[in-house]
């Protein structure tokens, strides 16, 4: 059993005000395979004003040293980058493959991509008569999510540093060793004392204490849309910059002129990769009706040949959810889908064979799906593909934006000109068209209550810098 009972405040591993623990589960054994300490408002209080008295020295350091500082972290991540891949492999579940082809890999991507970014940044320009100015927007509350757990700790510590800001990181407290590991790599890479600061916890014992606290000038925040909200009633009253990325239920829109096979195959494959725990994941497949019935089909193949089990085993295409609580979850929606007619393609309720124990979820795929159905209408989180068929292209495009969220969007053409002009009725943050991928120097984020502000690239490190004009007299 690993101990992580310690807190990183002003440079140093620290014990927390109160002890208090939690067992981190592995969701393939079902066990405890970890533990950790669940901080307080008091350990809030010492990492905040740790941060604010590393704020005056750090915001004042050069871009050459802080691009220093960068290339030192990817220097030290390099050397602990099979650790960080199997820490998240076991505490939540994704396959050792995708986590060292992408978990992983998203985290020394946001690095590498915010120092290339630094080193043509216009920190300042004349405008006139006045000089606008970029300044570091203060001490950053930074709280991210299980799923893709490096990947959000990193495309918001990176930026936060390149900046000149100092930050409280609170983790999930259900996938939290990889960001423990972070910590190390940090202090390892010289990162000086009170500019990082770690307390883990949960949302009432510590996130709410960060986005309430005078003294945190933003709160970045991934996670889902009904934590968002807390998180930005709670910073109201002190008025602070609030930028979040939250829930999704991405529509695919399969046009008419798509190649049907790939476009259905491949759908079925983005959404089960990470078991379907992705915020953008294309859970809503949307095909003319004429081809419905050939696209359960091709569906239904393409789900059954994604294979579940232990991520560490080769082979395995999609390991288990997170937790008994998102199981539950899943399992009582696949149920809704079941009892709310839609058609049952593949999997189902239940475990897959031979999988007895371990948070394993059937790769599911329900057909003769309509918009306003339970399980088109909610983020599952899990490997559930729902399929609806439309008559016209217009409708399509209705159905898609039909949703409280605008994370996401994908649209499958024989045309990529058809598909750009059917992408830019989409109200999301981004669109993918005929299984492009993203790009670590493009915005993410979205619309509606998919949240507010942008991460990744330029736009994302400027979620971090204040804006300053500053009027100078002509000489």
């Amino acid at each position: 059993m690993q101990e992580h009972l310690k807190f990183y405040i002003d440079g140093e591993w620290v014990d927390p005000a109160t002890p208090a623990t939690l067992d981190v589960i592995n969701p393939t054994t079902e066990a405890p395979f970890a533990t950790i300490s669940m901080g307080s408002s008091a350990d809030v209080e010492k990492a905040v004003a740790a941060a604010k008295t590393a704020f005056d020295s750090f915001s004042k350091t050069t871009v050459q040293e802080r691009m220093e500082l960068l290339g030192a972290i990817l220097g030290e991540y390099t050397k602990r980058y099979d650790e960080i891949a199997a820490a998240i492999s076991t505490e939540m579940g994704a396959p050792i493959w995708l986590s060292k082809a992408a978990q992983a890999a998203t985290g020394q991507a946001h690095f590498a991509t915010t120092l290339e970014l630094l080193k043509t940044y216009a920190w300042e320009e004349k405008k006139g008569p006045y000089l606008l100015r970029k300044e570091p927007v203060g001490v950053c509350g930074l709280i991210t999510p299980w799923n893709w757990p490096i990947n959000q700790i990193s495309c918001k510590v990176a930026p936060a540093l390149a900046a000149g800001c100092t930050m409280v990181l609170k983790p999930s407290e259900v996938a939290p060793v990889n960001a423990i590991l972070l910590a190390e790599i940090l202090d390892a890479a010289g990162v000086p004392k009170g500019v990082f600061n770690l307390v883990n916890g949960d949302g009432p014992g510590v996130g709410e204490a960060m986005s309430s606290h005078p003294d945190i000038h933003m709160m970045s925040f991934t996670g889902s849309t009904r934590a968002g909200i807390l998180v930005a009633k709670a910073a109201a009253d002190t008025v602070k910059r609030v930028a979040q990325e939250l829930g999704g239920k991405s529509a695919n829109i399969v046009l008419e002129d798509a190649d049907l096979q790939t476009a259905v195959a491949g759908g079925v494959s983005q959404v089960m990769t990470n078991s379907g725990q992705s915020c953008n994941a294309p859970t809503r497949m949307l095909v003319p009706k004429a081809k419905h019935d050939e696209a359960l089909q091709i569906a239904k193949a393409a789900a059954e040949g994604v294979k579940p089990g232990d991520p560490f085993t080769d082979g395995t295409v999609i390991g288990p959810v997170v937790s008994e609580v998102q199981f539950e979850k899943i399992q009582g929606l696949i149920q809704k889908g079941i009892d709310e007619g839609a058609t049952l393609v593949a999997g189902g309720t239940g475990r897959p064979d031979g999988l007895n124990a371990g948070y394993f979820v059937k790769p599911t795929v329900f057909g003769d799906v309509n918009n306003d159905m339970t399980i088109a209408r909610e983020e599952i989180f899990g490997p559930v593909l729902s399929i609806l068929p439309y008559e016209t292209e217009a409708e399509a495009i209705e159905i898609a934006n039909d949703t409280p969220y605008g994370l996401s969007g994908y649209v499958q053409s024989g045309s990529v000109d058809h598909a750009v002009e059917v992408a830019a009725q989409i109200r999301t943050g981004n669109v993918h068209i005929n299984g492009s991928g993203p790009d670590f120097g493009a915005p993410f984020g979205g619309y509606k209550q998919s949240g507010n502000g942008r991460e990744w690239g330029e736009l994302g490190f400027e979620e971090f810098l204040e804006t300053k004009a500053m009027f100078v007299p002509a000489s």
